[in-house]
């Protein structure tokens, strides 16, 4: 059998794909949809929570021409921008830094140390959450960018990168010692390059959890010129009454920055959860 007749063969649709195609579509649909709809509803004025077909208005960029100039918008998500693009640098130095140490180097009690490291990923975030406010304020670090940028760096970049950086042959890393590369360099331009994959997918995890992040900027900001953008939305919520067509298009402005990048970093953020388990 050729290649073209085992293609063809691959090709051939049976009862059996065509339902588990069905029901991926099916799948697809109902995670699609309330995006669809969040986009819809964006062009509303209506104070209902239902869509009402009639009061969409595509021509209609009244709520975002509010969002844009009136609301402080604008400021949020620069902030959200900054927060966000520093977490993901520092977790990712700090992360790959740890994870270099914790797989390639021997240490006293290295094995102890990595599993209560990880035991932290066990606790809660709103249990740390008052003791690491009254830090910050003793600290004087509240409305800071500081303060919202500290608590993204956990356990779990290392965790991840470490089991990812279990498939960097030790022999390179000896090899380049032999050669006379210092310790830096080895890092930067021997690991680095080999752990480009994971890196990539712990830039997602970590944009997406800071972008979303709500109770901490909450909580450490007070200064309306501090506020991120998911504190920013929720303040175009007024007490008595609700511009849901404002609302979603606050979320929808919200969600284009992560999915656009999810779609440019598909491929390497698959690749990098994909490898990251396999063992060295």
């Amino acid at each position: 059998m050729n290649s073209s007749q085992k293609l063809q063969k691959k090709r051939e649709w049976t009862p059996l794909s065509i339902l588990g195609l069905l029901i991926l579509i099916l799948f697809a649909v109902i995670c699609v949809a309330p995006f669809i709809y969040m986009a819809i509803m964006s062009f509303t004025q209506s104070t209902t929570k239902i869509l009402h077909w009639s009061d969409v208005n595509f021509s209609d960029f009244t709520n975002f021409n509010y969002i844009f100039n009136k609301s402080g918008f604008i400021r949020a998500l620069l902030n959200s921008v900054i927060v966000v693009s520093c977490s993901c640098f520092f977790n990712c130095v700090v992360a790959s830094m740890a994870a270099y140490g914790f797989e390639k180097k021997n240490f006293p009690g290295k094995e102890l140390i990595f599993r209560i490291y990880l035991i932290t990923l066990m606790i809660p975030g709103q249990v740390t959450m008052i003791p690491v406010f009254i830090m910050m304020t003793k600290m004087k670090l509240t409305n800071t960018y500081f303060a919202l940028i500290v608590l993204i760096i956990n356990a779990f970049g290392v965790f991840l990168i470490r089991q990812f950086m279990e498939g960097v042959p030790d022999e390179l890393l000896e090899a380049a010692k032999i050669d006379g590369c210092p310790e830096y360099r080895i890092f930067i331009q021997i690991v680095i390059p080999l752990i480009k994959p994971v890196l990539i997918s712990l830039i997602v995890f970590t944009f997406v959890s800071s972008w979303n992040d709500f109770l901490w900027p909450l909580v450490s900001t007070s200064k309306s010129e501090m506020y991120t953008l998911t504190v920013a939305l929720s303040l175009l919520k007024t007490q008595y009454q609700t511009n849901y067509g404002l609302v979603m298009a606050g979320a929808t402005i919200s969600f284009i920055f992560p999915f656009i990048l999810y779609v440019f970093l598909q491929k390497q953020f698959m690749e990098g959860i994909a490898l990251s388990g396999i063992k060295g």
